[in-house]
């Protein structure tokens, strides 16, 4: 398909960026699946788009269309007698009309301001008759173009989560500081601190660790890990004489996905999150993360 395609794939993508409605996609039966998929995709990436389902345009949702927008008309024939009303449409109200078939010399190819011709290669089947090859290349080439809009508009990881507030994908695009610990809920402990005390602090919070603090900023940490390597003699030391100095930390801004990385990398179950000037401002807990939806 990559190398059918003419240089009317990159007028189309300017095109589209430069709509100022929606983009208008639109097929019957399997096609009409697709064009569902391609709106879906689109309208999640930052490019405004809706499916229009071509029998019921001609019972009323045309009126869905506007002079504003630009249509996506896809048939592997062409010759899709459902799809005449639309065309029909985009004509008189001179929308702008792209077209996805095999035939470039069929009836919508024919009507359209640029064609997208799909290979003419053999449908998967036995018979060679089920959409299957042709509804790959369509779903592809929609994908296609979907992701080249994404990279016009400048379509980043804050944008996308944005419009992906759901589900895993959404927890992992969200920040750190949205499911961190703050406030009294921290388990801290000054240098000076004995053991005693800060066996207390690490039972009552539950986190498994405490954070070294001396005037604001997280000076060290204190493990499961260090309580064990210190168990001789572990009372009668002060907490600075067990924490390790160099604590695991993570900025506020931080992606839980990416948090849950660095987890999974040093072999953790918490990170501290700091701001300015190694500040402690918060804990995240990798039980934070499973109630989040990220595991």
């Amino acid at each position: 398909m990559a190398d059918t395609l003419t240089t009317d794939i990159s007028v189309t993508v300017g095109l589209l960026k430069s709509v100022r409605g929606r983009v208008i996609i639109s097929g019957m039966g399997k096609s009409g699946h697709i064009a569902k998929k391609i709106a879906a995709t689109m309208a999640s990436t930052g490019t405004p788009a809706q499916f229009v389902h071509p029998a019921e345009a001609s019972h009323g949702d045309l009126g869905m269309i506007t002079e504003d927008d630009a249509i996506m008309l896809i048939s592997n024939s062409g010759e899709s007698r459902e799809l005449s009303d639309i065309i029909e449409f985009s004509r008189r109200h001179r929308i702008p009309m792209i077209a996805i078939t095999k035939n470039p010399d069929s009836t919508l190819a024919s009507h359209a301001d640029h064609v997208l011709t799909l290979p003419d290669a053999p449908e998967a089947c036995a018979i060679g008759m089920a959409p299957t090859t042709s509804t790959t290349c369509s779903l592809a080439l929609g994908d296609g173009i979907a992701v080249a809009l994404m990279q016009v508009h400048g379509f980043d990881r804050d944008k996308f989560s944005v419009f992906h507030p759901g589900g895993s994908l959404g927890a992992n695009l969200r920040a750190v500081r949205s499911v961190m610990h703050t406030g009294e809920s921290l388990p801290v402990v000054a240098p000076n601190d004995n053991m005693s005390s800060v066996l207390l602090t690490m039972t009552s919070k539950g986190f498994g660790v405490a954070a070294l603090v001396d005037g604001g900023k997280l000076v060290g940490a204190i493990t499961d890990g260090d309580l064990r390597r210190n168990m001789k003699t572990l009372l009668d030391k002060r907490a600075e004489m067990v924490a390790n100095p160099t604590p695991i930390t993570v900025p506020e801004h931080l992606l839980i996905g990416e948090a849950l990385s660095i987890m999974n990398e040093r072999k953790v179950s918490s990170l501290f999150v700091v701001g300015v000037g190694q500040k402690l401002v918060g804990l995240i807990h990798i039980h934070d993360l499973i109630r989040a939806g990220v595991i």
